[in-house]
């Protein structure tokens, strides 16, 4: 493909979606642009704000813990698979909304302690809280959560 269609076909990609420079360079590969032309293309790319990192990385941290129900550890993981900056990903994970954070990490430790037939013992929470920490939340939260009760509609752990 030569680079003006493909800086065509990335501007119109862009303005569709957001996505990071590791995404649009393996477009570029894919369509065996070669690297030094990609990069420029890139370049004037990111200048005229097609894309930002930054920004993609706060779009994503934001889309994850609402409707994938993340954790911030598995959202720092995939960014980190996306090859965006440590920097940008601190920065995307301290936008988080804390309250909304823990209100939808709580619903889905809720959805998961109802399909667990164990219910409120010592291998249903157990069950609940590898769940939680698969989903990327912090294992601290998870376990105050499982402690507070609030994931069996309130009644306390049994004794076992």
């Amino acid at each position: 493909m030569n680079p003006q269609m493909a800086a065509e076909r990335l501007e119109a990609l862009c303005s569709r979606a957001e996505h990071c420079r590791y995404e649009l360079s393996a477009k570029l590969r894919g369509w065996m642009v070669p690297f030094e032309t990609g990069e420029r293309i890139l370049d004037d790319l990111e200048a005229r704000r097609f894309f930002s990192d930054a920004r993609f990385a706060e779009i994503y941290a934001r889309h994850k813990v609402l409707y994938g129900k993340w954790g911030r550890r598995k959202i720092a993981a995939g960014l980190r698979a996306k090859r965006i900056s440590a920097d940008n990903i601190t920065e995307a994970l301290e936008t988080i909304d804390e309250n909304e954070y823990r209100l939808v990490m709580i619903e889905a430790l809720r959805s998961k302690a109802k399909s667990v037939k164990e219910g409120n013992t010592f291998d249903g929470r157990t069950k609940v809280y590898r769940f939680g920490v698969s989903k990327g939340y912090e294992p601290a939260l998870v376990a105050a959560a499982i402690r507070s009760g609030v994931l069996w509609d309130g009644s306390p752990a049994d004794g076992d």
